[in-house]
């Protein structure tokens, strides 16, 4: 009898530590919601004529705090722009002078979108857009320029 109640807690603690490292592994992972749209969220969408290397669920921050991710990138027919979609935080609203940037952390780090919020009294609606914008720049590009500029002295 004493056999099976060992057995019994020892499974049942194991059982625990595996659901707590599940937990812990989907935190990480940003997972918040299993219905793919976190929870307390609005959509807010940005056009850029250059995304570098932005994916999607890379973070929208504000002075370095992340606020949203992104959620969706696809590109406009028409415009040919990329328009990125964000789900930001229902505790942070931004006026419609609001800007987006796209960023890097570090020097080649991982890109993601920051925002700034403007002074204006209105704030964008869910589903808005975000029309002040700023494109990734790209090292190649720079380093281009760079060596054309110095082949032209």
């Amino acid at each position: 009898m004493k056999r099976v109640t060992l057995d019994f807690f020892v499974g049942l603690f194991i059982l625990i530590g595996i659901i707590c490292v599940a937990f812990l592994s989907l935190r990480v992972a940003g997972v918040t919601t299993f219905n793919g749209k976190t929870s307390g969220t609005y959509t807010l969408n940005a056009n850029f004529s250059n995304i570098g290397s932005l994916k999607v669920d890379a973070p929208v921050k504000v002075s370095g705090f992340i606020v949203g991710r992104v959620t969706n990138i696809s590109l406009n027919g028409k415009t040919y722009q990329a328009q990125v979609t964000m789900d930001i935080n229902n505790n942070y609203k931004f006026s419609t002078d609001s800007s987006a940037q796209i960023l890097t952390t570090g020097l080649l780090g991982e890109q993601y979108i920051g925002l700034q919020s403007g002074a204006d009294t209105e704030y964008i609606p869910n589903g808005g857009t975000i029309t002040i914008t700023s494109s990734a720049m790209v090292l190649e590009e720079l380093i281009g320029k760079f060596m054309t500029n110095m082949s032209t002295k």
